[in-house]
């Protein structure tokens, strides 16, 4: 892929910055690109290539403000995020791309499939969300201007990692403007009318989430000319955690078919 958005060195530099690679592979077949939950980082991906094929390399997007870019400035706009993740991801283009995102992740992989497709031809083979609501589906929540001890209740109702986290007061002061960060992106992303994606669409959800519905998900069908389909499985928002060798078990079937 030649049009690069910057110089070769450039953006070499902007990949590392960007995408964590968990196996790096010399000649992969395919390469899964992972984007982090609202307040996540890439290292929540880090146990997935065990139950995947060698031949698949797996990377996480590195959200700004957290793990190694702690120092940088959170982005809390979704239009932003998306073109940034986009360009940086140009050095992969020379092998299929399969996007997976959980929550936010979801919607910001979207974007970025979205605009791989307008502006370099590149169709992600498959892009895969889970526990998001369909654009057309999305609810504005104005969790973004609530008090802290009201984001700390909504952020323990979810389950997941964040519960035992919060209870440690250095943990939280130092996460909870990264999440509220996040949820002000969240807040003010408002999807417009996109074109269809030429990928299929694979949905995931847990049965008991608060916050999202099937027919949320099943909405995501509106979004592609290629299919898809929704599997529930037990769990809350994030069923993801205790079930992810199943569910990464399952990614890996769908990836050989590519």
């Amino acid at each position: 892929m030649t049009n690069s958005l910057h110089p070769p060195a450039r953006q070499a530099e902007l990949h590392r910055t960007w995408v964590r690679r968990f196996r790096p592979a010399s000649d992969p077949r395919l390469r899964l690109v992972c984007f982090p939950h609202a307040g996540g980082a890439a290292s929540f991906y880090r146990t997935w290539p065990q139950w995947l094929a060698p031949d698949v390399e797996v990377g996480a997007v590195c959200y700004p403000g957290r793990e190694e870019r702690i120092a940088e400035p959170c982005i809390d706009r979704m239009a932003e995020l998306a073109d940034r993740i986009a360009a940086a991801l140009v050095p992969w283009l020379d092998r299929p791309l399969v996007f997976f995102g959980h929550s936010m992740g979801a919607s910001v992989a979207h974007e970025v499939a979205l605009r791989l497709e307008a502006r370099f031809g590149q169709v992600v083979q498959r892009l895969i969300v889970s526990a998001r609501a369909a654009p057309s589906h999305l609810r504005p929540t104005g969790v973004s201007s609530w008090s802290d001890e009201e984001l700390l209740a909504h952020l323990r109702a979810l389950g997941g990692s964040f519960s035992a986290a919060l209870d440690h007061p250095d943990l939280r002061d130092l996460m909870l403007p990264i999440i509220r960060s996040d949820y002000r992106l969240v807040d003010g992303y408002e999807p417009y009318a996109p074109p269809l994606l030429s990928a299929p669409v694979t949905g995931y959800l847990g049965a008991e989430d608060p916050h999202v519905t099937e027919e949320d998900m099943r909405a995501w069908a509106a979004t592609t000319r290629a299919g898809h389909t929704l599997t529930v499985l037990p769990g809350d928002h994030f069923y993801l955690m205790p079930q992810a060798a199943r569910v990464v078990t399952e990614i890996d079937g769908l990836l050989s078919r590519h």
